[in-house]
Formats: C-alpha cells, sequence, structure tokens
C-alpha cells in the first residue's frame, strides 16, 4: 500500500531563504509537504538517498530510487513522488541544490568560462535524468561537499559539480514541453490534487469522469485544465502512469507479463501490449530481457552504483 502526502500550499515554491546565498542546499524526508506537484524560478538539482517511486516533470513520468539525479529548469512542473508502507516514514528522501538564472548570467558577465555550462541549462528546460554512474557517484560526493561547506569553499563544490554535469553525455532528457508551453500556478495547484488522485487509484479502471466529479469540475472542463498542466491528455497520462509501473514490475520481479499487465491497471492484454510497443518501443519481454541484461551488466560492475534497469 503507497500514501502521498497531503499538501494544501500553493503550488508556487516561494525560496525566501536565500539570505543573500548564492545557492540554497536543503534535504528532506517523505512525508514532507514540499512533496507536491509544484514548480518555482529557481534550477533543482535533486540527488534520490532513499526510496522509489514515480517521478513527475513536466509531461515525463518514469521511475527513481537510490542514487538517481535530476535537474530541472526555471518554472518546470515536477514531482516526485516514494511508494512507501502506510505508516513508514523516509527521514532523509532527497539532496537539493537551488540556484537562479540571475546568479548565472551575472557570474558570467565576470567569468567568461561560465559560459561552457550554457548547453546543460538550455537542456534543463526540459529537465535531465543523469546516467553515467560515475557522474552520479561524483555528484553525490560534491552534494555532501556542499551540505558541509560554506561560504567561497561551498560555492567552488557547486562550480566544480555543474561542471561535471555539463561535461557527462549519458543523460536523458525528460519532458517534450518546456515550462514555457505548461500551466500557470492556479491551473498546477488544482492539477496536483487531480495527479494525488490519480497516483492513488491508477492502478484499477479509473474514468475522467471519476475524477473530474472529484475536483467538482464537468468533464470537459477538467479534460481541458488537465492537458494545460500536465501537456498530456487524461487517458495518455494515465497510460503513461500505467506503463511506467510496468516497467518497475518487469525490472525487479519474475511476474508473468499478464500479471505484469493487471496489476499495472490494464484490463485487457492486448491493449498492454499495444501501448507498451507505442511508448516504449519493444514488447513487455523485450523490456525484461534488457532489464536483466543491464543488471548483470552493473553487477559486474567495479563501481556497483544501480541506475535504471532499462530506458
Amino acid at each position: 500500500m503507497t500514501r502521498l502526502a497531503r499538501a494544501t500550499d500553493p503550488s508556487y515554491e516561494l525560496m525566501d531563504d536565500h539570505n543573500g546565498l548564492s545557492i540554497i542546499y536543503r534535504q528532506h524526508g517523505f512525508p514532507c509537504p514540499l512533496v507536491r506537484w509544484h514548480f518555482h524560478k529557481e534550477y533543482e538539482l535533486h540527488l534520490i538517498t532513499a526510496s522509489s517511486g514515480k517521478v513527475f516533470v513536466g509531461d515525463y513520468i518514469g521511475n527513481f530510487h537510490p542514487q538517481t539525479l535530476f535537474l530541472t529548469g526555471p518554472n518546470l512542473p515536477h514531482n516526485w513522488i516514494s511508494q512507501i508502507g502506510e505508516h513508514e516514514v523516509v527521514p532523509t528522501r532527497d539532496m537539493l541544490v537551488n540556484f537562479t538564472d540571475e546568479l548565472l548570467e551575472s557570474a558570467t558577465r565576470v567569468f567568461a568560462e561560465l559560459k561552457g555550462l550554457a548547453p546543460l541549462l538550455e537542456r534543463a528546460q526540459y529537465g535531465i535524468e543523469f546516467r553515467c554512474r560515475d557522474t552520479v557517484a561524483q555528484a553525490t560526493e560534491l552534494m555532501h561537499a556542499i551540505a558541509d561547506s560554506s561560504g567561497v569553499t561551498r560555492l567552488g563544490h557547486f562550480l566544480i559539480l555543474l561542471q561535471r554535469l555539463a561535461d557527462c553525455d549519458d543523460y536523458h532528457l525528460l519532458s517534450g514541453l518546456t515550462s514555457n508551453h505548461l500551466a500557470d500556478e492556479h491551473t498546477i495547484d488544482r492539477t496536483h490534487r487531480a495527479v494525488e488522485y490519480i497516483f492513488n487509484h491508477y492502478t484499477r479502471e479509473l474514468p475522467l469522469e471519476e475524477v473530474a466529479a472529484y475536483m467538482g469540475m464537468k468533464p470537459t472542463y477538467f479534460s481541458r485544465v488537465f492537458k494545460q498542466a500536465t501537456g498530456r491528455c487524461f487517458i495518455e497520462f494515465v497510460n503513461r502512469l500505467r506503463i511506467s509501473k510496468s516497467c518497475e514490475l518487469l525490472a525487479d520481479g519474475e511476474k508473468p507479463v499478464t500479471d505484469v499487465c493487471f496489476e499495472s491497471g490494464f484490463n485487457n492484454i492486448s491493449n498492454f501490449n499495444r501501448r507498451f510497443q507505442q511508448l516504449k518501443g519493444m514488447t513487455p519481454s523485450h523490456y525484461r530481457r534488457l532489464s536483466e541484461q543491464r543488471m548483470t551488466e552493473q553487477n559486474l560492475s567495479p563501481s556497483g552504483v544501480r541506475l535504471r534497469s532499462a530506458k
């Protein structure tokens, strides 16, 4: 059984604790009021240190687990929802560094070397997951160094971290849309409630009309608002969430594909196979074989750091 943190905070997160500092370092557990569908003007470097679950960035839905690393750009909506037991609490789940465009724009006018970070920041507008194990390991060390330092030393660790990320060529762009194409603050706040409800019920039959009624909206209006906020129509969003769940089950267990189909929320195997092929470009069985192959390769790797099982 999974649980979500209930939150009534505004969807726009105002980080008013800069206190004149260039970057913000934070860490938090789960559940936490900050865990919600939200956006803010800062970039966010987000390292998962404990628990597994679903990540939402723009119109992207995927899986996360310990030692997954993401970078999101300004005003790009995002959320990480851990799948934990009903009474389980994760004391420390994330390590985060937030920084603004203004910081780097101002610094680049003084230090020309920082212009080399521009491609990384451009990619961040879509959200990035870094897949290189060495990069994630180095980033983890530097995040700890940032947490344990202050002043110029902290800023130095931060700039080294950005350079490591800029040099990484093993990454995955997440959202098909940038923040310019997504919804305003009020719409995203309502969509947080809808996404929370969907996440709690997507493994069973879940018609649009049910979610619209929960939101107190007419189905046609809810459909329009939801697509504006997420970049996906309702059924596509639900199907992508179900496929993400099926990938998790295929990679981590030995359940028959038929069981994976129904446990993910699909009501017939042909529809499941068709949707899986459309979104992943392969059959569920092929995905499982690739997952097993990659897991074997990772177990043989001297670094021993586990990343995504399959694309």
